[in-house]
């Protein structure tokens, strides 16, 4: 009989197993147009090696998920030390954790059209199928048409009939269950407050009927009469809806796009880029006053845009910058501010801002391209602002750069080695999503390579493409490959490192880490779909967007009423985003507030694009934001200060990400890109798609008029908020600085003109006057001496 560590062991390698099955599978499935690959994949194996079908893909590919959940985050093992009545129940959660898994994986293979398992099995999909392809038949030769190959999917005939809301029912409370485990309460009570408040109305309409009940209070499922049996069709739409259902969107998103990006996050994890990036950013600011508060910040934003997460940012660049923040003179509450402000920033660092900024570009229906290039210059006003907070607080306490080199900061010769690691798949991320097919094989490189090129009217086109360069143009701004080839390429280079070479099994365990976390991610889409069906089932988020329209409408807010029904539903939108994601990540964070507010956001005159780039920003933020800031509460336990006072150290060090996006609501050119400026009620073909005052031209002018306003007004407010410039603010300075900031970025020219002249004269003002305090406070060395 196997011993409890043999048994362990066994579990682990099993895990081990199945994790790198699940990498190769998702990695393959994501495999980009490579030219001749599909051809090759046909001969040999009969089937394409990529972009499998999804009928098949998700339910297989959902059962191994939940398989290795259950594996990597036991009940039954963390409960072990209660006692065997309490890891026996756990242990059963963990084997209804699968079985919940694969009753829906089965019966989305039998309720599926496109499938219908159980009819191929006994033969009847096939005859129904022959069926068909016979009444076409006659009924194309009777019309002289050519005969069909090809009719469309019968609908199932073998189905798990009136069982399947309870399959489903049974499946989202294990599913439900199993996120408290792993991903804490948070997620899941809004997902039960969510399918709770669903359930009560759909009982409401059962017994009462939906004739004089208020629309919240009750879910018409059906007719008359009333029938429980008009539930099965609802259910079934959310078991194999590939919109909002069980295996739908979210499932999509995962494997085609997000796939190789965590991948890639888990080799980052296997490299020392990460202790090389910080040791660069050490070196790049040893000679501002700020010192290692400005290397947490620079390092969080490079280190943070190849993680996306703001805990284990901190955790991986923290324990080296928050000790020399200190040691430097900062206090533990200021230092673990700014480094949870920091790392919360590398979510909205371009190219890599986690899974949430995929989904932004999957909701939206925007190229993942267009979503890097709207974060640049909001990341680059966060960062700014992060750093002139610390250099006013380094200007409060006195703090002095370090200036020469220290041991920590020299640079060894696998150094270089590790930053190529960093740098080049990054890179290669930026040349893949903002490069243009049409120009492939027109530069130098097409000439040197072959390629044939004709130019009419001025604009060359290649026509034969070298298979280089039919491979570079197959993959140009498709996010899924630009991540799947900086993933192999990352996997080359890791064999650089001399630790790799002497092991490669840590490359192994990088891949199988990466496919545990993926795993528990889509654990957390379940709860998130379920929130996703269940407010599309309702219709809550379309009833609170035109009642909160209506009732908005309604007030008597004179002429400016429509930039102040703006801001009011912003800022709505602000406190919801901030509330619901406190203590989760920020993917549920963001999707919850999305599904909720985007229609209310639309019908304000907001693009779609830039409300859900709003949302997505608090979301963000949310992961600093007190009570329940995760971020600072990392941080804390490393600086072992208060994490409540880290947290709003963290909300002063970064405020500007709750500023931030009010300004691009109000100018949505900051974002560039055109689908932040589209008429919500209009299509890009349409005349007058754009936004009131947008034509889709970019100004560079008044965008660099903006720009100098947005910086004055982020070090206005900076300064403020540090209560100190050249020297110690007053209240009244305090409150002027706040009030100008504010004014700085206001749309009417006269206020912010006349606010940019008053706030010139008060910085004057205060330099001078700090300048003679300073010169009464130092001795006249001419000055006679009392004896």
């Amino acid at each position: 009989m196997a011993t409890i560590a043999e048994t362990k062991s066994r579990t682990r390698n099993l895990l081990f197993i199945l994790s790198l099955v699940l990498v190769a599978i998702g990695m393959l499935n994501s495999t980009p147009g490579i030219p001749g690959w599909d051809s090759l994949a046909q001969s040999l194996f009969g089937m394409r090696a990529r972009s499998f079908p999804t009928e098949w893909l998700f339910p297989l590919v959902f059962a191994l998920f939940m398989i290795i959940v259950a594996m990597d985050n036991s009940i039954g093992r963390s409960w072990s030390t209660r006692g065997r009545g309490w890891q026996a129940m756990g242990y059963t959660i963990d084997i209804l954790l699968v079985v919940a898994a694969f009753a829906i994986s089965a019966s989305f293979l039998v309720e599926n059209n496109a499938i219908c398992l159980i009819d191929q099995v006994t033969g009847e999909r096939a005859r129904l199928i022959t069926e068909a392809l016979a009444k076409e038949a006659e009924y194309a030769a009777m019309m002289g048409l050519p005969e069909p190959t090809v009719v469309d999917n019968p609908m199932c005939q073998a189905t798990t009939g009136p069982w399947l809301p309870l399959i489903v029912g049974f499946a989202v409370v294990i599913f439900l269950g199993y996120n408290v485990k792993v991903w804490g309460f948070p997620l899941v009570f809004v997902a039960i407050l969510v399918a709770a408040y669903t359930i009560l109305t759909v009982v409401v309409w059962y017994f009462y009927g939906a004739d004089d009940i208020n629309k919240y209070l009750v879910t018409k499922v059906g007719g008359e009469p009333r029938s429980w049996s008009d539930l099965r069709p609802k259910v079934q739409d959310i078991l194999v809806n590939q919109g909002s259902g069980l295996l739908g969107q979210f499932m999509s998103v995962i494997l085609n796009t997000v796939f190789p990006y965590i991948v890639l996050g888990g080799l980052f994890g296997a490299s020392a880029g990460g202790q090389t990036l910080i040791k660069l950013a050490f070196r790049w600011t040893r000679h501002l006053r700020g010192g290692p508060a400005h290397a947490a910040i620079v390092s969080s934003s490079l280190f943070g845009t190849i993680s996306g997460g703001p805990v284990v940012n901190v955790l991986s660049t923290g324990r080296l910058t928050i000790p020399m923040m200190i040691k430097s003179g900062f206090s533990p509450t200021f230092a673990g501010g700014v480094e949870a402000a920091a790392s919360s920033g590398g979510s909205i660092m371009p190219p890599v801002m986690g899974v949430a900024a995929f989904l932004v570009a999957a909701l939206t229906a925007t190229p993942y391209s267009d979503v890097i290039i709207a974060a640049i210059l909001p990341a680059l006003a966060y960062f700014l602002c992060l750093f002139l907070s610390v250099m006013f607080q380094a200007r409060r306490q006195n703090i002095h750069a370090v200036g020469s080199l220290t041991e920590d900061m020299r640079m060894s010769r696998e150094d270089p080695i590790h930053l190529l690691q960093i740098f080049l798949p990054i890179l290669l991320i930026f040349v893949v999503l903002l490069s243009s097919k049409e120009s492939v094989g027109c530069g130098w490189l097409g000439a040197l390579l072959g390629a044939e090129r004709t130019v009419v009217d001025g604009t060359c086109r290649a026509t034969d493409l070298p298979w280089i360069l039919h491979l570079f143009r197959n993959s140009i701004g498709d996010a899924g490959s630009a991540g799947w080839w900086a993933t192999v390429l990352l996997a080359a280079l890791l064999f650089l490192d001399r630790t790799v070479r002497k092991s490669p099994w840590l490359l192994l365990d990088a891949l199988s880490d990466a496919g545990r976390t993926i795993a528990k991610l889509y654990l957390m889409f379940l709860a998130v779909s379920i929130i996703d069906f269940c407010l599309n089932f309702t219709g809550l988020a379309r009833f609170v967007a035109i009642d909160i329209l209506t009732l908005l409408d309604g007030l008597d807010l004179g002429a400016g009423g429509s930039q102040v029904l703006t801001l009011l539903a912003l800022f709505v939108t602000m406190c919801l985003a901030v509330i619901l994601g406190m203590g989760m990540p920020s993917v549920p964070a963001y999707i919850n507030v999305a599904l909720l507010m985007g229609p209310l956001l639309s019908g304000l005159g907001i693009a779609t694009f830039t409300a859900h780039m709003f949302v997505f920003y608090f979301a963000v933020a949310s992961a600093i934001t007190p009570p329940v800031a995760i971020a600072a509460f990392a941080a804390a336990s490393i600086t072992k200060a208060d994490p409540l006072a880290s947290g709003f150290s963290a909300v002063r060090s970064g405020v500007v990400m709750f500023v931030i996006p009010f300004i691009f609501a109000m100018y949505p050119e900051l974002l560039i890109v055109d689908a932040a400026i589209i008429d919500p009620a209009s299509s890009i073909g349409d005349t007058g798609a754009y936004l009131s005052g947008y034509d889709g031209t970019l100004h560079v002018g008044a965008l660099a008029l903006l720009l100098l306003r947005v910086v004055f007004a982020l070090f206005i407010l900076a300064s403020a908020l540090a209560r100190f410039d050249a020297s110690r603010l007053a209240g009244w300075e305090v409150v002027l600085r706040l009030i100008l900031a504010a004014a700085i970025m206001h749309m009417s020219p006269m206020v912010w003109g006349a606010a940019v002249l008053i706030a010139i004269g008060v910085l004057v003002f205060h330099r001078l006057s700090a300048r003679n305090a300073a010169a009464r406070e130092t001795p006249d060395p001419d000055a006679p001496r009392s004896a």
